[in-house]
């Protein structure tokens, strides 16, 4: 057991015994994070910092999966939360905060004419879906990118275990940037396609004309467009990345920094679709939950209010072209490249010669989190985040650099590792 983390350490022995893998999400759980040289567990976070139970302090760049947009304990966020609890979280009733939050959608997202709530992204993807096929009365889903945890999704991955093939069938994966792909799929399924489903971006921009080619195909096949900004809604700008590019969807799904990391989602879109909800079952006890629909009240108001979207890409800018510069100066630009929005930005790893990329993957990650910053590979900029944040980071990958130069070099990546390597989850981009 390590000293740095041995509260995480026995916590996970613990929670090993009451909880699946000791963790709720894939992502904060033990394939994830390398045993032994990783915290595992939170205590408490604050703006941009997070602490683990060992007491040992971080600068937060994963940002809850990228869920905190302003900063962890928004003090708007968390003042609008506890006047809502004086009142009641749940009811038998709706609440008036469920109109007012959709009305606040509709102002900020170019395809919002409509909106239902769920808890989760892939709540709304789910959905989305759903209405997609009772719209056009057909079956097949075309996607691209992560769109969370259900059937209709991840039986196209290799996480299918429990998934009945017969629903893998109906979900067919594309590339980003690759339209001919695209029609290549349309030609095979012709008139059977109820939905084009993917984020508009992630780690690659897309390509000139790529998302409007999307939108004429669609229109063109009767397929409902889908844009998944579960992560770059409220975060490339206040309309999402529909707003940034220019190109409205059918349907949107939202989540994540909706409510600054209060759980909710939601799908909106065109009234037409949208009023397939209406029969559609979509239907959640806590949809219309008030506290997270406060937070979310708050969150869209400080995004309105203050330059929120802008400082985000002007302080991952900063930190994008820090780390070009210093990938090319420590001589890692073989295997080490940066990619993505300033607003969510990708540190890429490939390997290199008999170094694979996830061997490579966990020595960064056991020095970063050694260094007191957290991040599993992106870059997760908050409002919460500043100059001096990004000036540290920049300072971490000035003495970590050098060490994935050396050990690739020398095809000695294991002598600098104090545990096993990751291995493949499943893979998405």
């Amino acid at each position: 057991m390590s000293t740095r983390y041995a509260a995480s350490e026995a916590l996970l022995a613990r929670a090993q015994r009451s909880i699946p893998l000791a963790a709720q999400t894939f992502s904060k759980s033990i394939t994830q994070y390398p045993l032994g040289v990783s915290p595992l567990f939170a205590k408490r976070a604050q703006g941009s910092r997070l602490w683990d139970v060992d007491g040992n302090e971080y600068i937060d760049f994963g940002s809850a999966l990228s869920s905190i947009t302003l900063g962890y304990g928004d003090p708007d966020v968390n003042a609008a939360v506890a006047r809502q609890l004086a009142d009641g979280t749940i009811f038998t009733l709706s609440h008036e905060l469920e109109t007012q939050v959709a009305e606040k959608i509709i102002e900020m997202v170019p395809s919002a004419e409509m909106v239902r709530f769920g808890k989760n992204g892939s709540d709304a993807t789910a959905g989305a879906v759903r209405v997609a096929r009772a719209a056009t009365g057909r079956d097949h889903v075309l996607v691209c990118g992560y769109h969370g945890w259900q059937d209709w999704y991840i039986a196209s991955t290799t996480r299918d275990k429990g998934i009945p093939a017969a629903t893998g069938a109906l979900t067919h994966k594309f590339q980003f940037n690759d339209i001919p792909a695209v029609e290549a799929l349309l030609a095979q399924l012709k008139g059977l396609v109820a939905a084009i489903i993917l984020e508009p971006m992630n780690v690659e921009f897309p390509k000139p004309g790529y998302l409007e080619s999307l939108r004429e195909i669609a229109s063109r096949e009767g397929a409902v467009l889908v844009f998944d900004e579960t992560i770059t809604g409220f975060r490339y700008a206040n309309g999402g990345a529909q707003e940034l590019f220019g190109v409205t969807p059918d349907l949107t799904t939202l989540g994540k920094g909706i409510a600054n990391g209060f759980p909710l989602s939601a799908v909106c879109g065109r009234r037409d679709l949208m009023r397939e909800m209406e029969e559609v079952f979509f239907s959640f006890t806590m949809g219309g939950e008030t506290m997270s629909l406060a937070a979310a009240m708050a969150t869209l108001a400080k995004l309105q209010r203050e330059p929120v979207t802008a400082t985000l890409a002007r302080r991952g800018e900063l930190l994008m072209q820090g780390l070009r510069a210093r990938i090319q100066t420590h001589g890692v630009s073989a295997f080490c490249r940066v990619a993505g929005h300033p607003t969510w930005s990708f540190f890429m790893i490939d390997g290199t010669g008999e170094s694979s990329a996830y061997e490579l993957k966990t020595l960064w990650l056991q020095e970063m989190f050694a260094r007191g910053f957290l991040s599993l590979g992106t870059h997760n900029i908050t409002y919460a985040h500043t100059d001096d944040d990004v000036d540290c980071l920049l300072g971490a990958y000035d003495e970590v650099l050098p060490l994935l130069r050396d050990a690739a070099a020398n095809n000695s990546v294991r002598q600098y590792l104090r545990c096993d390597p990751l291995v493949p989850l499943f893979k998405v981009r």
